[in-house]
């Protein structure tokens, strides 16, 4: 399923590298702490990040001392600032490295690691059925899959348009998928699936329009334009997509999904 252009994301991620770096969206969330509490202790294991971006979930993770963190994108530039963020932490005893590589193929040898987390990334991969097959291939036997992401509803109707919203906020962005399409694809990748949680939120209070496509550097034409279409759509769409008005500024809650795969123990 082709969704998006891997070297377009790259490049463009590229250049707003430090927007996503200091963005308080990807710095932490609920579904953050919600997730390291799923996980629990990750003394000792190891751990890939896919599609880390600036790496705020997997250096998140790295005060558990897992044995090493191997961060993952296509953007140098974001993955400078992991090596800086790295550079500035006290020092865990992890082995840490970062590589540069699509989720769709990643060098790193199968059945090796004990987590592969991945999150606010997939809604860009190019083909997500291939990436999610990818990150499961890097699991050892019992090994879990953790991805948060941009929900898409589950209503065709709907979810067309907050695509078209999502396009406006990003040009780069490819699909948003649902609560059962992760499920499915999961599944379908030979994971069993204990966690799937819809209807979560990055930004409970929600970030206003302006903040929300300043982040991605899409400018005021583009922010005035998604104004005008959630006027448009009027309040009960927007109720339905978590959407709020205040002083005159609607108020995005990033909505995600939860979901976490667990590799059988009889898996070869």
């Amino acid at each position: 399923m082709t969704v998006s252009d891997p070297s377009r994301s790259a490049e463009r991620f590229s250049t707003i590298a430090q927007n996503y770096a200091t963005s308080e969206v990807h710095r932490s969330s609920p579904t953050m702490r919600m997730l390291h509490e799923l996980l629990g202790s990750q003394e000792g294991t190891d751990i890939v990040d896919v599609a880390c971006g600036a790496g705020h979930l997997g250096l998140s993770l790295l005060a558990q001392r897992p044995a090493s963190m191997t961060f993952v994108d296509p953007a140098e530039p974001m993955l400078k600032h992991v090596t800086e963020a790295l550079a500035a932490r006290p020092e865990t005893g992890t082995e840490t490295r970062t590589i540069c590589a699509t989720a769709e193929a990643i060098p790193l040898p199968p059945e090796s690691y004990d987590v592969v987390i991945t999150r606010l990334a997939a809604h860009h991969f190019t083909d997500i059925e291939q990436a999610v097959r990818t990150m499961t291939g890097l699991l050892r036997p019992g090994g879990r899959l953790a991805v948060i992401d941009l929900e898409g509803p589950e209503d065709a109707e709907l979810a067309a348009f907050n695509h078209e919203i999502e396009v406006l906020h990003d040009p780069t962005h490819g699909r948003s998928h649902s609560r059962r399409d992760w499920i499915r694809m999961l599944q379908d990748a030979g994971l069993n699936v204990p966690v799937a949680r819809g209807t979560q939120s990055e930004s409970p209070s929600g970030v206003p329009v302006a903040r929300w496509c300043q982040i991605t550097a899409v400018g005021d034409e583009a922010a005035a334009a998604i104004r005008e279409r959630l006027t448009e759509a009027g309040p009960e769409v927007r109720a339905a997509l978590g959407i709020r008005e205040r002083d005159g500024e609607y108020l995005i809650p990033v909505r995600t999904v939860l979901v976490v795969g667990v590799k059988p123990l009889g898996a070869i």
